[in-house]
């Protein structure tokens, strides 16, 4: 699969968006790719972290500006049909999911970060809502993305005026959780998978479930109280409960 690169280091799957000639603007094979990669990851017992990243010179322009105007509106409707499934297939996978952006993360490639559980940036990285620049609306989960976690006035400010944002920016307004230096930014990248695959991930991915699920106080309530009555009896908690115990660093398996 040529628009994409799948790379499985230990517990840690990387995916690489790999159309550097239009700044890895999206096609139907990648889009579909990743879906795939994500679905089975949630099948893979060795699969404990999964990291989203770009190669050349930024992290995705998003949509293909030079196909734009050229198509119909079924196939519009189609090929926004294999980005939603893409959206879900990041949001349902019960692991850990870290967006590595550098150089651009444009329209629906900033939807596609913000579908993901960590964004880290390198400190020349820019985010633009672009999709107003050629009069479309933001498609990807963005309306939905965005106004949660930025608010709905700071989001609209975003996708009328297509005003590029900065890293540091993009981690005030609370999208963001690390900006690091470019130099750094591939091996700072790693070294966060790692950390995070050596977490009790069934955990996180409950979490990530509870959290993703958007549900109200008594909702949420419930769902903590079922997962939790679950949770103690994973391996993972007697190994948590033993290590702290034994004042040592708890070997979390993943089970």
């Amino acid at each position: 699969m040529n628009d994409l690169l799948i790379e499985k280091e230990g517990s840690v799957l990387t995916l690489c968006l790999n159309r550097p000639e239009s700044l890895n603007a999206f096609s139907a094979e990648m889009i579909m790719g990743l879906t795939k990669a994500f679905k089975e990851a949630q099948h893979d017992v060795n699969t404990r972290v999964v990291v989203l990243k770009g190669a050349g010179r930024s992290f995705s322009a998003g949509g293909d500006v030079k196909t734009m105007g050229d198509v119909s509106s079924a196939a519009v409707y189609e090929h926004i049909g294999y980005l939603n499934e893409c959206i879900k297939a990041i949001k349902e996978l019960e692991k850990p999911v870290v967006a590595a952006v550098h150089g651009f993360a444009a329209g629906a490639a900033f939807n596609l970060a913000l579908a993901c559980d960590l964004i880290l940036a390198t400190d020349e990285s820019k985010f633009v809502m672009s999709f107003a620049q050629v009069g479309l609306i933001s498609d990807g989960g963005g309306l939905y993305f965005l106004s949660n976690i930025i608010g709905p006035y700071r989001a609209k400010e975003l996708f009328f005026t297509a005003k590029p944002i900065t890293a540091t920016e993009a981690k005030e307004y609370g999208i963001v959780n690390e900006v690091i230096s470019p130099d750094i930014f591939d091996n700072k990248v790693k070294d966060y998978a790692s950390q995070l695959a050596q977490e009790p991930v069934k955990a996180l991915g409950m979490m990530k479930k509870i959290i993703n699920s958007q549900g109200s106080l008594e909702e949420i309530l419930e769902a903590e109280r079922m997962t939790q009555t679950f949770m103690v009896n994973t391996e993972d908690y007697q190994e948590g409960v033993k290590a702290f115990k034994e004042k040592r660093k708890p070997n979390f398996k993943g089970n």
